[in-house]
C-alpha cells in the first residue's frame, strides 16, 4: 500500500482508488480488511496499514471504488484491568464510515472477552479469540457529492418543530408507493409535505437516523430498538430506512425537497454513548480502536455511565471532539441538515461536574458553520440536570414548561384541586426565570415527545402500561401528570370522549399561544395512541407493526384516521395560523409588563375573571383554576386568552376600552372548529367559558 493523505479520516475515494485512514494512537498495528463475495461466500483480504502519521494509520489502494465493504483489525495490549481492550480477532467498524452493510448477529463471537470465574472472587476477562467478521456490520466505501444547499433559515420566532420517526411517519401512507413507505425517500412525498404545511410545521425533527443497533438485553427478549438511541456509526444513515442502495443521496434529495417547501430538517443526534454498552457489551468499533480515549472511566477497568447505556463518550478528549464535529459538519454541509437536537446533552458537557462551557459545547458554539445551525440541548442525563445553563446560540428542551401545563390541565383535574397559576404564567410568558439572559426562544416548549405519553394517552391513562417491553413495567417515568377522565384507556362513554377531545385541543392551544418555540410530536394531531405506554422504544420485528404486541401500531402515523380526527387536525392548523399571525413578532424578547405611557397598555397583562388586572392577592390564590391574559400584538391588534381548567363553566368579563374597541372569538376548544361561529363583543362584556377549555379572542383597535 502507498501512503494516503492523513488529513482526512475515513475512506475517501480518489480518481484512481481510495485513501484509508484510521485514528488509533495506542495501537501496535492496524490491518485494513476488504470483503468480497466469491462463489457465494464472503472472503476477506487483509492489508497492513504500515504508514503512520502520529496517531493516524493510513494507506492508499488503487482500484478500490465506492461500494467496497471493509473493516479494521487493530492490534495492541489486552489489559482490561488497565483499560486496554485491543483484540484483532474482532472486526471493527470505521468511526468515519458513511454507510454500513449487514446486520449484527447475536453470537458470542461479537464479544471481545470471555468471562471466567476466578476462584469465586469475581471474573477474569480472557481475550476471546474467535473471529467476529461473519457476525457484524461491515463499513462501506462511499462517494457522496456535495451540492448547493438552499436553506429556509426560518427564524426561531417563526419556528414550529414536528418530531417524527422516519419509518413511522410514512409507513401507513397509502399514497406513497409500497416499496418507498417508511424510508428517507418517502419524507419528500408531496402528501407528507402537504400534511406538514397544513399544520404550519417549519422544521421536521427526525428521531436518530445515524446507524444504530439493538441492545443485547433488548435482543435477548426477542425485541428490537425502534427509536434508534443506540448508535454505532455517527456519520452513516441507518441503512434500514433507505429505499435505494444509496442512503446518503436519498437523504440529500429528500432534504432538498423539504427545503423547497420551506421546511427545515433537524436531526436528533446521540453522541453521548455507543452501542458497545458496558464491559459486558460487544466489541464493534471504538472499544477495539482505543477504549481508554473514546470512553469515560471512573477507574481503568470501570466505565463512567451517566447515560444509562453502559458507557459515556469522553468529550474532554480532543479527538472525540474532533470526531463529533466532523460528523456534524458532514450532516450539515453534505446532507443539508439545518439543526441538531443533542440527546442527553449534559453527558457531553461533563468535565468533573456539568460544564456547559466545556470543550465540545464551546467548540460547537464557536464554529462558524455549526453555530448558524439550530442547536437544541436536552439539558439532563441520568445523573444531572442543567436547564437554563447552556450558552447562546443553544436552545433547550423545557421540561418545566411541560410539567406546568400538564399540572394545570390534567394533574389538578385528576386530584380535584389546584397548585395555583403562578408557575403556569411564567411558562406561558417564555420562562424568564430560566432563560432570563437569552430570550424566550431559548425555550423549546413541548407537551409530549417520543419519550412519554402521546397527547391522546395523556388524557386517557392514569398509569403507564409498558408491559410490552417485557421489563415488568419498571421502565418509563412514574411521574406523568396525566388524567384518564375516570376510565383507564379507550371508552364508549360519549361524555368522557367529549371531555378528552376538549382537553386535547386545550393543551394544543396552550402550547401554540405560549412564548417560546413549540414542538409537536408525530401523530398528536390525529390522536395517535401507544396503548398507554410511555416508553414505546422497542418492537417485535417478527410481528406486523399494528400487532397488539407492538403497541397496536402506536409508533406509526395513521393516515387513514385523518377524516375521523378532522376536528383535532383542523384545530391545530387554525392555532398555527393564529400564532404566526399574531404572536411571531412579539416573542423575540421577553414581555416586560411595563405600562406604555402613550397607549396606557402593557405588552402582556394578566386578568382575573372580573376583567381586572391581577393583584398579588389573586396570584397567591392556590385554589385558582383559571388564567386570562392579553398580548399586545401591535398598536391595532391583540390577543385575549382565557384558560379554564375547572370542571364547571367560568363567566369572564372582557377587559375594558383601554385594551380594545372590540373582541372576536377566533378559537374555542369546547367547540368543533367547523361549527365555530365568531362571537363579537364589546369591552367589559361577559362571556361564558366551558369547563376544561380555552377561548382565544382577537382584539381590534380602531385607534392606537
Amino acid at each position: 500500500m502507498r501512503p494516503a493523505d492523513p488529513r482526512t479520516l475515513g475512506a475517501v475515494v480518489t480518481a484512481e482508488g481510495t485513501n484509508f485512514t484510521l485514528w488509533a494512537p495506542a495501537a501496535d498495528a492496524v490491518e485494513l480488511c476488504l470483503f468480497n463475495e466469491v462463489g457465494g461466500e464472503l472472503t476477506e483480504t487483509r492489508f497492513s496499514l504500515a504508514h503512520r502519521d502520529g496517531p493516524i494509520w493510513h494507506g492508499y489502494l488503487a482500484g478500490i471504488r465506492a461500494g467496497q465493504r471493509y473493516g479494521y483489525r487493530v492490534y495492541g495490549p489486552w489489559r482490561p484491568d488497565q483499560g486496554w481492550r485491543f483484540n484483532p480477532n474482532k472486526l471493527l467498524i470505521d468511526p468515519y464510515a458513511h454507510q454500513l452493510s449487514g446486520e449484527l448477529k447475536g453470537a458470542p463471537e461479537i464479544f471481545g472477552h470471555e468471562a471466567t470465574d476466578e476462584l469465586g472472587n469475581g471474573f477474569l476477562e480472557i481475550q476471546d479469540r474467535r473471529d467476529s467478521a461473519q457476525f457484524v456490520p461491515l463499513s462501506v466505501v462511499t462517494e457522496t457529492n456535495s451540492r448547493v444547499i438552499h436553506r429556509p433559515n426560518t427564524p426561531w420566532n417563526r419556528t414550529l418543530i414536528y418530531e417524527a420517526h422516519v419509518k413511522g411517519l410514512t409507513f401507513r401512507n397509502l399514497e406513497i408507493p409500497e416499496g418507498e413507505r417508511g424510508t428517507y425517500k418517502a419524507l419528500a412525498h408531496p402528501s407528507v409535505i402537504a400534511h406538514l404545511k397544513q399544520l404550519g410545521v417549519t422544521a421536521l425533527e427526525l428521531l436518530p437516523i445515524h446507524h444504530f443497533l439493538s441492545e443485547t438485553s433488548v435482543r435477548s427478549r426477542g425485541r428490537v430498538n425502534h427509536w434508534g438511541y443506540n448508535p454505532i456509526a455517527f456519520s452513516a444513515p441507518h441503512r434500514a430506512y433507505a429505499a435505494t442502495d444509496n442512503p446518503a443521496k436519498e437523504l440529500q434529495d429528500s432534504v432538498a425537497a423539504l427545503h423547497s417547501a420551506g421546511i427545515e430538517v433537524i436531526l436528533d443526534v446521540v453522541y453521548n454513548h455507543t452501542a458497545e454498552e458496558g464491559k459486558s457489551g460487544p466489541t464493534l468499533s471504538f472499544r477495539g480502536i482505543d477504549n481508554k480515549t473514546f470512553y469515560r472511566h471512573l477507574v481503568d477497568d470501570q466505565y463512567e455511565d451517566v447515560t444509562g447505556c453502559g458507557n459515556t463518550l469522553d468529550t474532554r478528549r480532543p479527538f472525540v471532539v474532533r470526531m463529533i464535529m466532523d460528523s456534524l459538519h458532514w450532516w450539515s454541509e453534505v446532507i443539508g441538515v439545518d439543526g441538531f437536537r443533542f440527546d442527553l446533552t449534559t453527558a457531553l458537557a461533563r468535565n468533573g461536574g456539568i460544564d456547559t462551557y466545556g470543550p465540545l459545547i464551546s467548540a460547537l458554539s464557536a464554529d462558524p458553520i455549526l453555530r448558524e445551525r439550530k442547536l437544541i440541548a436536552e439539558p439532563w442525563d441520568i445523573a444531572g440536570y442543567a436547564l437554563g445553563d447552556f450558552p447562546h446560540p443553544w436552545r433547550e428542551w423545557n421540561d418545566a414548561y411541560r410539567d406546568a401545563v400538564r399540572q394545570f390541565w390534567l394533574a389538578d383535574s385528576a386530584r380535584g384541586h389546584s397548585n395555583g397559576v403562578s408557575d403556569l404564567a411564567s411558562r406561558l410568558a417564555g420562562s424568564n426565570d430560566i432563560f432570563y439572559f437569552r430570550g424566550p426562544t431559548s425555550s423549546i416548549n413541548f407537551l409530549t415527545a417520543h419519550d412519554g405519553f402521546t397527547l391522546n394517552d395523556l388524557v386517557s391513562y392514569q398509569e403507564k402500561h409498558n408491559e410490552m417491553n417485557q421489563e415488568g413495567n419498571n421502565d418509563g417515568s412514574n411521574q406523568n401528570r396525566s388524567w384518564n377522565v375516570g376510565i383507564e384507556g379507550p371508552t364508549e362513554d360519549q361524555n368522557i370522549s367529549a371531555i378528552r377531545a376538549t382537553l386535547k385541543k386545550s393543551l394544543l392551544a396552550t402550547l401554540m399561544i405560549s412564548s417560546g418555540v413549540p414542538m409537536l410530536t408525530m401523530g398528536d394531531e390525529v390522536a395517535r395512541s401507544q396503548s398507554g405506554s410511555n416508553n414505546a422504544y422497542s418492537l417485535n420485528p417478527k410481528l406486523p407493526w399494528d400487532a397488539p404486541e407492538n403497541f397496536f401500531g402506536g409508533w406509526t402515523l395513521d393516515w387513514q384516521s385523518f377524516e375521523k380526527e378532522s376536528d383535532l387536525l383542523e384545530s391545530l392548523g387554525s392555532l398555527s395560523k393564529i400564532r404566526t399571525t399574531y404572536m411571531a413578532e412579539v416573542i423575540d424578547e421577553f414581555f416586560t409588563g411595563a405600562l406604555d405611557q402613550g397607549t396606557k397598555r402593557k405588552d402582556l397583562a394578566w386578568f382575573n375573571k372580573d376583567g381586572l388586572e391581577m393583584t398579588s392577592h389573586t396570584w397567591q390564590d392556590d385554589s385558582s383554576r383559571h388564567l386570562a391574559f392579553l398580548i399586545d400584538a401591535s398598536h391595532k391588534q391583540g390577543l385575549f386568552v382565557i384558560l379554564n381548567s375547572a370542571p364547571e363553566d367560568l363567566e369572564v368579563t372582557l377587559p375594558n376600552q383601554t385594551w380594545g374597541d372590540s373582541f372576536r372569538t377566533v378559537f374555542d376548544s369546547a367547540k368543533q372548529i367547523a361549527e365555530l361561529e365568531p362571537q363579537l363583543c364589546k369591552p367589559s362584556d361577559r362571556t361564558k367559558v366551558a369547563p376544561l377549555s380555552v377561548q382565544i379572542w382577537f382584539v381590534n383597535r380602531t385607534t392606537t
